[in-house]
């Protein structure tokens, strides 16, 4: 009987060990399943992206990006991909006010929680002395380079997202987006055609108080870095001509992009061409702009 018993009790626990391992290894594989899934999808993304000159396809790579983002929010290549689109369909394939702010809100919360929850950023906080605030805008003054796509990304669609707020919204988050925008300079001034330089150029003619010739200064430096990046020409007329009431170089900045070649340069040819739509349509709203 003893002897049964003891023969039962093994098979029990070789059972359970077998089971055990049949479930550790179905886990297992449907954790590499998933992985493999996550892959598939930013691939298509990227695909899609790559084909953004079809306005479906920034809609339907901000879809599948986002059914990703929800299986691996802190996958540094679909935040960095998922930012960009937001802000891309934002900026160039919505009308709706409210729907433009929706998607810039979003990739900048995407591309913000990837910069504090970054181990590389969360050490430079944990050594930082000072109360939370001074802490984060400190760790972010000496963030490193691999931090640069979310930063600007974040930022930057903070600042579209702002761009329909009161002033006083701009000027409550001035400090936060200069020290991460000046880091990008530091390190990485050419970053998206000089995207720093011409966030400084929007930004500056958005802040009251400010000298308007700051808004020019950076502007011409991002144009002088990147010419051939359409959008650094328009966003200083769109902007500073426009708060400068500068109409004269309003037209001729405009007229000189709308006369340019947007397929020029292959890498920047989606954006040079929404960035020449963009401009045709400043150019007829010019008798509203300048009244």
């Amino acid at each position: 009987m003893k002897f049964f018993l003891l023969i039962l009790k093994n098979l029990i626990l070789t059972t359970c060990i077998f089971t055990s391992w049949q479930c550790s290894s179905q886990k297992v594989q449907l954790e590499n399943a998933k992985a493999q899934n996550i892959e598939f999808l930013v691939d298509q993304a990227q695909n899609l992206w790559d084909s953004r000159i079809d306005s479906n396809s920034i809609k339907k790579a901000n879809y599948i990006l986002g059914l990703a983002y929800e299986e691996q929010s802190s996958n540094s290549e679909i935040i960095k991909l998922y930012s960009k689109t937001l802000f891309f369909q934002g900026m160039f394939l919505e009308n709706d006010k409210n729907k433009k702010d929706s998607l810039f809100y979003k990739g900048s919360e995407v591309a913000k929680k990837a910069v504090l929850n970054n181990e590389l950023f969360l050490n430079l906080l944990n050594s930082t002395i000072g109360d939370s605030s001074f802490k984060v805008l400190s760790a972010l003054s000496e963030a490193p380079m691999e931090l640069v796509p979310a930063m600007y990304w974040w930022v930057t669609n903070k600042l579209w997202h702002l761009n329909s707020k009161p002033a006083i919204e701009r000027i409550n988050h001035r400090e936060l987006l200069e020290i991460v925008m000046h880091r990008i300079i530091s390190l990485d001034p050419n970053y998206h055609y000089g995207g720093a330089y011409r966030f400084f150029g929007v930004f500056y003619s958005r802040i009251p108080g400010v000298e308007i010739n700051q808004s020019k200064t950076y502007f011409e430096k991002a144009i002088s870095s990147n010419e051939n990046y359409f959008g650094n020409k328009v966003q200083m007329a769109e902007f500073f001509y426009q708060k400068s009431e500068n109409k004269p170089s309003f037209l001729t900045q405009l007229q000189q992009v709308v006369n340019l070649d947007a397929s020029m340069h292959t890498e920047m040819m989606p954006e040079n061409i929404y960035y020449q739509k963009r401009a045709k349509n400043l150019l007829n709203q010019q008798d509203t702009l300048f009244e």
